[in-house]
């Protein structure tokens, strides 16, 4: 008896820690079909997320009924990402003005309080502000420097939202991509002369970066890039470019 009772009881287990992870794939499954429908080449249709924004409302409701501290570590860093960047097209649908939506996400907000301030991201039964989830959970608890190259500020010189969601299973090569493709991309960073230009995130974090863009941009560039990089050496000098806070909305 007392074994048929153990087996039932692991089945159970089994099958309710299979439905928690299936339930979970789901939600950002749905996440990623507005990723897939409003997200071409990192512009954001903002209009076309309005026309869908009970869908985009239901992914949310599941992010405020998900626990956090019951996934995996991988799948904990996902959520939070994709999170992240929903609650920040959330944010740009409930400012909208006359029908469009703001010229920048600056915009937002009063005299005392920012965008990123503002508290209204529903995770887990706890409300936080964007910049709780960045700051308070994403970069002291997983220390890795590649998530900013996969959160979205809906400006134009943000690393791009991209047109799928971040999966636990597949997170450590998402964001490596995102990192490559941010760090290649000379609207954002490039090499001129002996000088490398870079983003102004490389100022804003650059405890998060060893203080050294360059060593950064070393383990990430390829090509000719790269090795004109190695070929400056320690002589390389950087300067930050200016940040284009323009929404990063699609252009018609």
């Amino acid at each position: 008896m007392f074994k048929k009772t153990s087996l039932i009881y692991g089945l159970a287990l089994f099958f309710m820690v299979v439905c928690v992870h299936a339930a979970d794939a789901s939600d950002h499954m749905l996440w990623g079909m507005l990723l897939n429908k409003h997200v071409q080449g990192g512009a954001v249709d903002y209009q076309g997320f309005k026309k869908d924004e009970a869908e985009l409302d239901r992914y949310l409701v599941s992010l405020a009924k998900t626990d956090p501290d019951a996934l995996e570590s991988s799948d904990q860093l996902a959520l939070y990402i994709n999170a992240y960047n929903a609650y920040t097209v959330k944010l740009i649908l409930k400012n909208f003005r006359d029908g469009n939506p703001v010229q920048s996400i600056k915009k937002i907000g009063g005299l005392f309080t920012s965008p990123w301030s503002i508290s209204f991201a529903e995770i887990g039964g706890k409300t936080l502000t964007l910049d709780q989830i960045e700051h308070e959970i994403i970069r002291p608890r997983f220390q890795d420097p590649r998530i900013h190259f996969a959160v979205n500020c809906a400006s134009k010189s943000c690393p791009p939202l991209i047109s799928a969601p971040y999966l636990g299973e597949t997170l450590d090569t998402q964001l490596d991509t995102s990192t490559r493709n941010f760090l290649a991309d000379r609207k954002h960073n490039y090499l001129d002369a002996d000088t490398l230009y870079v983003s102004s995130i490389f100022k804003w974090y650059g405890d998060d970066f060893n203080d050294d863009p360059a060593a950064y941009f070393l383990k990430y560039l390829e090509g000719e890039s790269l090795e004109q990089l190695r070929r400056i050496g320690p002589e390389i000098r950087v300067k930050y470019l200016d940040y284009d806070w323009s929404l990063n909305g699609k252009q018609d």
